[in-house]
């Protein structure tokens, strides 16, 4: 039987790992902190557990020399090491994150080895790309075309368990969340191409009914221009990919960039700083002020605004004190993390939403969404664990029974991958329903 190494033991790792053993492969889960692969692979007679600092070239490279099909679920950073070792000692290897430009130029050494690295096999990205392709590729083989494309996605509470004025909880990194808010963006709409700041991503915010959950915010995700060609969208006036959030979230996290509260830079606070100090640092003014009215007029609000209202709920005027960090990002992220968590037993949401604009044959036109809702299991695994996880293990499961014939740095939006995943995460009540008006 094949032998897995799983690099990385972070929140979304258990329930794909747990897929693997249960097939009956021989998985190793490596991790900087030992305890958490050890939680994920008890009970498992083929389940392994071992520390590993990836900086450690030798023991990665031993490690990956060792098995068969290597994954990476380590941060984006590291995968170039490991990508590195596996055309070393010609693994193919699998990971949920976006391609890289330094992986992508990995592709010809991949393909000379005879290798498959497929890249961006998570919810989004993953089941985004195959769940899109599966509709792209129906329509054009009647003959049709997609003028309007549409992508939606967020991971969010259940309703019953969205308890904060956020509207938002954490089931990731909560630093990537902060980090993505900078992120500009570029889109095509009706024919016109759209470039979104990072600072103003938070204006270019719209409203979206999903049914029958309601009305959700939408910004722009990252550069959707590529994937008119990705996807085959060569008929296509819009395509536009955006991230779901609770309503309120936009306006918030834009205030509290203008802040300066989303910066990288170095900082360094005295011991027994307090979020009262930092804030009245910001905005230039003395912390026995009325810091909140001050910081409600520098970013062009009332003190009774719900934003403002929001940064109080949050503690960023309280005399509580700052965590050790080395950037006020970090502050941030350390403060969200600490006030927007998960209890146990509560559930996590995931919303995946396509709307296709389609002109038929006959020139008739229809629309056509795709949708996913998954929820997490209350004690047990959340949704984002398992709508990550599970494509990569069924799509590391085809890898190893050879049932995918492809080479090189791929995504999974050929038939060959996204017909068998789906059907594979859809066994797992992982579906997405499709409808068409």
């Amino acid at each position: 039987m094949k032998k897995i190494l799983v690099l990385g033991a972070g929140l979304v790792c258990k329930p794909g790992v747990e897929y693997l053993l249960k097939v009956g492969f021989t998985v190793t889960v490596a991790s900087r902190t030992v305890e958490k692969a050890e939680k994920i692979v008890h009970g498992h007679e083929n389940g392994m557990a071992l520390h590993l600092l990836v900086e450690e070239k030798e023991t990665l490279e031993s490690l990956v020399r060792k098995n068969d099909i290597i994954v990476s679920l380590l941060p984006w950073i590291h995968h170039l090491k490991v990508a590195q070792a596996c055309l070393k000692f010609n693994k193919p290897m699998a990971t949920t994150s976006y391609v890289s430009d330094d992986m992508r130029r990995l592709d010809a050494d991949v393909r000379r080895k005879n290798l498959l690295f497929l890249n961006e096999i998570g919810i989004d990205p993953g089941v985004d790309h195959m769940s899109a392709m599966r509709i792209i590729d129906a329509v054009h083989a009647k003959g049709g075309k997609i003028r309007h494309f549409y992508s939606f996605c967020g991971g969010l509470p259940a309703p019953e368990n969205n308890d904060n004025p956020f509207g938002y909880k954490f089931s990731w990194s909560p630093r990537g969340v902060v980090l993505a808010s900078r992120n500009p963006a570029r889109f095509l709409e009706n024919g016109r191409v759209v470039q979104v700041r990072g600072e103003d991503l938070f204006l270019n915010k719209r409203l979206e009914t999903v049914d029958p959950l309601g009305e959700f915010e939408v910004y722009p995700n990252r550069d959707s221009i590529p994937y008119k060609e990705i996807y085959g969208l060569g008929d296509a006036r819009t395509v536009m990919r955006g991230t779901y959030r609770n309503v309120g979230w936009c306006d918030t996290f834009k205030k509290m960039i203008d802040l300066g509260l989303v910066d990288e830079s170095p900082v360094s606070y005295a011991g027994g700083t307090s979020y009262r100090k930092m804030m009245a640092d910001l905005i230039g003014c003395g912390e026995n002020d009325d810091v909140v009215t001050l910081a409600a007029s520098k970013i062009g609000l009332t003190r009774d605004h719900f934003v403002v209202q929001n940064l109080e709920w949050l503690g960023l005027f309280s005399s509580d004190r700052l965590p050790e960090a080395e950037s006020r990002l970090d502050i941030l992220s350390a403060r969200l993390l600490e006030k927007l968590k998960y209890r146990d037993g509560e559930k996590d949401m995931l919303i995946l939403r396509h709307r296709f604009e389609v002109e038929n044959r006959d020139s008739t036109r229809k629309t056509m969404t795709s949708t996913l809702i998954d929820y997490g299991i209350p004690h047990g695994d959340s949704s984002m664990a398992r709508t990550v996880s599970l494509p990569l293990a069924v799509a590391v499961t085809l890898m190893a029974e050879n049932r995918i014939d492809l080479t090189g740095v791929q995504i999974p939006i050929k038939k060959e991958i996204y017909d068998p995943v789906l059907k594979g995460i859809e066994k797992l009540g992982i579906r997405m329903v499709e409808e068409t008006s």
